[in-house]
């Protein structure tokens, strides 16, 4: 508690310094050694210090150059909850999405639309190394079939890991998959039939609904503010019609919200009361950029009803596939239908995946790419208020890699795409989020790329579009 206070407090004093003028715009603070041998407080007090400016946009990094007094009071105006139809009706854009993600290897595009970190953010050279370990050290060196609910040492590492959120969970609880949303599937092939219903977040990740209408089901679209997420009153009002829920409690894809814990405990427990399951995708999770991991709606689960599903491919490796379910009461359910789809998860990455994980690398990895991407944000907010036209709403990202921006009514961010597009310049149309006639002139971007003058010129570039050609 007392670092706690520590850090807030020299925040706060380097907060009123630069709002009463002793630091001034473009002033470089103190190094962080600085602060730290000045203050006598560990160097890592000093960082959260400089994060608390960064978040409150007192202050950005520049690399080789330090910390910068970059004090703008933000004209923030977020947008307002989603009032989606309570009709559980409408189809995706299939075009729309099929025409984003069609050149996704052209790497002269500056894509703002893809929601995964960008190479130099992760630790390839070391995750290279544990493959070919893992290749060594496996039977058959990688080519057998494994246990059927998957690496045993990736189950082991992961238990352990979510003791952060103060998981109750072991081995025996976890199965692997290849990524969160054959998490997703797999819980979904098991739990329900065709023409079931399912509640999910408004607007949410485009392959969601494209799953949900792959299999038959009909999705209902619930009121989500942009920060605490989804109303639970709005829940309870169609809890009647729906046989399962589908959430993104954490940080979700694309808005952005993160759910206080009452609303996540009100949740679970409403859905408890009417015996419907609840799917959790956690995949944001470990990507906060407060003071701590924010829970899942598994730590509230006493019945075994949520399937808490996750996956390194936000955080560490995309490519790899690797992903986990802790089903419940469901657990001999998901297994049945990863043989009829997987029959195995394959081997190798989970070996290289379960190797990264032990010795707190996992963890020293996520602490910095909790910064570089926090630092993104920041970045991000204060080029969208900078040059987007005033009307624009947004909120600052609590975490996660999506920044939601909501403009004029009259601009429709499809032909925004398409006219970026002619600059290579990618973004994310809101309708692609919806399966409803809504979100059109709403659009997501990511922020997971590393931060560099081209980055803030092609949004400046975007900025001018939206000025001038609508």
């Amino acid at each position: 508690m007392e670092r706690e206070i520590l850090y807030q407090k020299i925040a706060g004093t380097i907060a009123w310094q630069i709002k009463t003028g002793v630091w001034k715009v473009g002033d470089k603070l103190p190094s962080l050694r600085t602060v730290s041998n000045e203050n006598g407080i560990s160097l890592n007090t000093a960082i959260q210090a400089y994060y608390e400016l960064e978040k409150d946009g007192f202050i950005i990094s520049r690399p080789k150059s330090g910390y910068i007094v970059n004090y703008k009071p933000l004209r923030l105006s977020a947008p307002a909850t989603t009032q989606p139809s309570i009709k559980s009706i409408g189809k995706e854009d299939e075009d729309l999405i099929t025409e984003v993600y069609r050149s996704i290897e052209d790497m002269s595009i500056t894509r703002f639309s893809l929601g995964v970190p960008e190479d130099t953010l992760l630790p390839i050279s070391k995750l290279n190394k544990e493959l070919v370990r893992a290749m060594r050290s496996l039977p058959g060196n990688g080519t057998r079939y494994e246990d059927p609910q998957g690496n045993i040492r990736l189950r082991k590492d992961i238990a352990r890991f979510a003791y952060s959120w103060n998981a109750n969970l072991a081995a025996e609880d976890i199965i692997t998959t290849t990524g969160a949303t054959n998490s997703i599937s797999l819980a979904l092939s098991a739990i329900t039939q065709k023409g079931d219903t399912i509640a999910v977040e408004s607007p949410v990740y485009f392959g969601l609904l494209q799953l949900a209408n792959s299999l038959g089901l009909r999705v209902l679209e619930l009121p989500t503010n942009p920060v605490t997420g989804i109303d639970p009153d709005a829940l309870k009002k169609v809890i009647p019609q729906i046989n399962v829920c589908l959430l993104v409690s954490n940080f979700s894809n694309p808005m952005g919200s993160c759910m206080p814990d009452e609303h996540k405990k009100a949740v679970v427990d409403m859905l408890s009361v009417h015996d419907i399951p609840l799917i959790e995708d956690d995949l944001y999770g470990d990507v906060f950029f407060g003071n701590s991991r924010p829970k899942p709606c598994k730590a509230f689960d006493e019945k075994g009803l949520v399937l808490w599903c996750g996956s390194v491919s936000k955080t560490l490796a995309p490519g790899y596939r690797v992903g986990w379910i802790a089903p419940g009461r469901f657990k001999e359910a998901i297994i049945r239908q990863k043989h009829i789809h997987l029959i195995s998860t394959p081997s190798l990455n989970q070996e290289a995946i379960a190797n990264f994980m032990e010795n707190d690398r996992y963890e020293n990895h996520l602490r910095k790419l909790r910064h570089e991407l926090h630092t993104n944000s920041v970045h991000f907010v204060q080029s969208v208020m900078d040059y987007f036209p005033e009307e624009t709403k947004i909120i600052t990202p609590q975490g996660g890699f999506m920044l939601w921006v909501e403009l004029d009514k009259n601009i429709d961010t499809t032909e925004l795409y398409r006219r970026a597009m002619r600059q290579k310049i990618s973004i994310a149309p809101g309708r692609m989020f919806t399966l409803q006639d809504q979100y059109r002139n709403c659009m997501r971007l990511s922020y997971g790329q590393k931060w560099t003058t081209k980055i803030e010129e092609c949004l400046k570039l975007l900025g001018d579009i939206i000025k001038h050609s609508f």
